[in-house]
């Protein structure tokens, strides 16, 4: 890991996050809307390149990059000592974004593929937040945004090693949000659907679900939700009212309605 920045003035700035997967996608984004709302925002990403082309768009002084891989525990635990450490020793916000998805028939995919989507976003999440622990609970009102996904309401078929995932990170979510109380360090996620990004994009001929349900959200539209979960943090913040309508559906109903609705969308 190493740290790159443009220009830091001499003051620093009070607000701050720290975003995984920040190179492309929703972190880009949620990059972007912090620093053009005045926030200092520490981007991490293992596309060097993708980091430099960020830390030029935004204000000077606004970005700070740290090109890394979130399963290499020192260096992410570097990272974060340099980040905060600017701050007092204080994260406000931790954006835990990055991941990866590998799409098809469970049998099809390398076994190699699947362990590399529970590493990025399981293990991934763990070592960014149990690193980001020390400097969260320093600071009053600290929140963590996890990316779950519309895929953690019930496992989907396609994409198995990737709901699975996505479901360790809501429980995950559900279980720091218990035991960080006491820190007031809140813990949340964002649960989307399909989002046009360039994971998302080069999947699209795994699913017969990407054309039935379509690709309607954008990340701009997701690094607003990850606004709003800072200004009002909810435990599970479930995006389009398409989702949030199921969502409210498997929360209530017997799981066999649910599997009988994600079968009937795979195979219509």
């Amino acid at each position: 890991m190493k740290r790159q920045q443009q220009g830091r003035g001499e003051a620093a700035v009070s607000n701050n996050i720290f975003i995984t997967g920040a190179g492309a996608g929703i972190g880009r984004e949620t990059a972007r809307l912090f620093a053009a709302r005045g926030w200092s925002v520490g981007a991490a990403d293992r596309d060097e390149a993708a980091l430099a082309g960020l830390r030029s768009e935004l204000p000077d002084g606004a970005c700070q990059t740290y090109p890394l891989d979130v399963t290499d525990g020192p260096s992410v635990a570097a990272a974060l000592a340099d980040f905060a450490g600017q701050f007092e020793g204080r994260l406000q916000v931790l954006h835990n974004n990055a991941g990866i998805l590998h799409v098809g028939p469970f049998e099809t995919l390398d076994l190699a593929a699947h362990r590399a989507t529970v590493e990025v976003n399981v293990i991934g999440a763990m070592t960014v937040l149990h690193a980001a622990f020390a400097y969260l609970k320093d600071t009053p009102g600290a929140v963590v945004v996890n990316m779950s996904s519309a895929s953690a309401i019930y496992g989907i078929p396609d994409f198995a090693s990737y709901s699975a995932s996505k479901h360790a990170v809501r429980a995950l979510t559900e279980a720091l949000d218990i035991e960080w109380e006491p820190y007031d360090i809140r813990v949340c996620d964002l649960m989307p659907p399909f989002v046009n990004t360039s994971m998302v994009q080069a999947n699209t001929g795994g699913s017969p679900l990407f054309e039935r349900l379509g690709i309607r959200l954008g990340p701009e539209q997701v690094a607003e939700q990850v606004w709003a979960q800072v200004q009002e943090p909810r435990l599970h913040r479930p995006i389009t009212g398409q989702f949030r309508a199921l969502w409210s559906v498997a929360r209530s109903a017997p799981s066999s309605v649910t599997r009988s609705v994600i079968k009937r969308l795979r195979s219509v």
